[in-house]
């Protein structure tokens, strides 16, 4: 029995011996320690908010009452460090306490020990900045800024009452009105928008944590007006983003559609038209707004003040000239603009002034005058020229970037009816 088992274990051996030589014997000990740089791996990460771990804090968060100061707030934790000399290292730069204001919020991180001592308080400044107090031994306070992340969305809706309303009853971002009055400002007449106008948009929407902060980038969108459609396109020409139509003309033209944003007009241009102040029958050779006193007033276009002034009828008013042909006037302004005077150039765009109702005026409004080779001219009815189109030697690119947004423009759910909302 021996002799035929022994044959097997000489086997084994010799097979052993074998292996060990070419292949070489596992080293117990790189085990070993490949499987505690696994479990260091496994170990859970810490929780960090505004760079401090949380889970190793008690986090209690509060709201800045009316007449509390900084200074209140930490004299009541009781803290283990001189406040007044922590006071005296808020200098301006550091931080300004005066900027502390009522119904802001704030953070403190208690240690988990039985005096749940204050190591922390946290200031949002807003949803996306903050200022963070370190209470301990080590003074030091610093800025922390929340990661932002976009979320690419498609979105359309049906106008049924107002650009504003229709955003908010869909769900949308109303900063998402704002920016489409920006690109469109020059085609479409957002004054006097139709029940049916609609549009659709491919866009970035900000967040912060789950919470919406604001509008990112807008790449594409189209905006059906009294039954025209009109394209956006955003395409980057000499490092410069714009807007362009589908052909590779500029969406921006030589003057703006309106002066103000979201306002009314409530009064026309007129060959006979009753004074609201005089009471008589006079012409009306301009567009009023009506706006709250203080909306800002834009320039209509590039161009040069060439007056600006008082006048017993138009008040507070301001005249540009854009060019050869066109020039501009804005009446019963409250106050001007910075840095406007007699002489100054103005870009499109630029607040030249605010609403008011000095000079003849029964409320705050915009008086404003449009005059093509010195004979005034309807507003509403001038017909300005574009600016330079997509460059030659950049429309296959251009072209290209076009074919994509179309692409992603046509992709929004046709389950998305009149009045409806897809995004993704």
């Amino acid at each position: 029995m021996i002799r035929k088992i022994l044959p097997i274990i000489i086997v084994s051996f010799l097979s052993i011996i074998a292996v060990d030589y070419f292949i070489g014997v596992t080293d117990l000990s790189l085990i070993r320690r490949d499987q505690v740089k696994t479990e260091e791996t496994n170990l859970a990460q810490p929780i960090l908010e505004y760079g401090i771990p949380v889970d190793s804090f008690y986090v209690s968060e509060f709201t800045v009452r009316n007449g509390q100061t900084l200074g209140k707030i930490l004299y009541n934790l009781n803290l283990p460090v001189d406040v007044n000399q922590f006071l005296l290292y808020l200098t301006p730069d550091v931080f300004d306490v005066r900027k502390v204001r009522a119904g802001a919020r704030y953070k403190i991180f208690y240690r988990k020990d039985s005096l749940q001592t204050p190591c922390f308080l946290v200031y949002e400044v807003s949803p996306v900045e903050y200022v963070v107090f370190n209470l301990t031994d080590s003074i030091s306070v610093y800025p922390f800024k929340k990661d932002i992340i976009p979320v690419r969305k498609i979105s359309e809706a049906q106008i049924t009452s107002s650009l504003w309303v229709d955003m908010k009853v869909n769900g949308l971002n109303p900063l998402l009105a704002l920016e489409l009055s920006d690109i469109f400002a020059w085609t479409v007449d957002f004054f006097g928008l139709y029940r049916g106008d609609r549009f659709r948009v491919v866009y970035d929407e900000l967040y912060v944590d789950s919470m919406s902060v604001g509008i990112g980038t807008i790449y594409a969108a189209w905006f059906e007006h009294r039954g025209e459609r009109f394209y956006a396109f955003r395409f980057i020409q000499d490092s410069v983003a714009s807007y362009w139509d589908e052909k590779g003309n500029s969406l921006r033209k030589s003057f703006l559609k309106a002066p103000l944003r979201f306002s009314r007009i409530s009064s026309r241009f007129s060959g006979s038209r009753l004074h609201p102040v005089l009471k008589i029958y006079r012409p009306h050779t301009g567009v009023d707004y009506a706006a709250p006193e203080g909306t800002p007033v834009m320039a209509l276009g590039d161009g040069v003040v060439i007056e600006k002034g008082y006048d017993h009828a138009a008040g507070n008013y301001i005249k540009i000239r854009h060019n050869s042909v066109y020039t501009t006037g804005y009446n019963h302004l409250s106050r001007f603009g910075k840095d406007i005077s007699k002489g100054s150039r103005v870009r499109q765009g630029d607040i030249i002034g605010y609403v008011g109702s000095t000079g003849y005026a029964t409320g705050p409004h915009l008086d404003l005058r449009f005059w093509m080779n010195g004979k005034p001219v309807d507003p509403l009815k001038v017909k300005a020229p574009p600016v330079e189109p997509v460059k030659p030697e950049y429309m296959d690119s251009f072209r290209a970037t076009v074919a994509s947004l179309l692409t992603q423009l046509d992709s929004v759910s046709r389950a998305a009816t009149a009045g409806g909302f897809a995004a993704q």
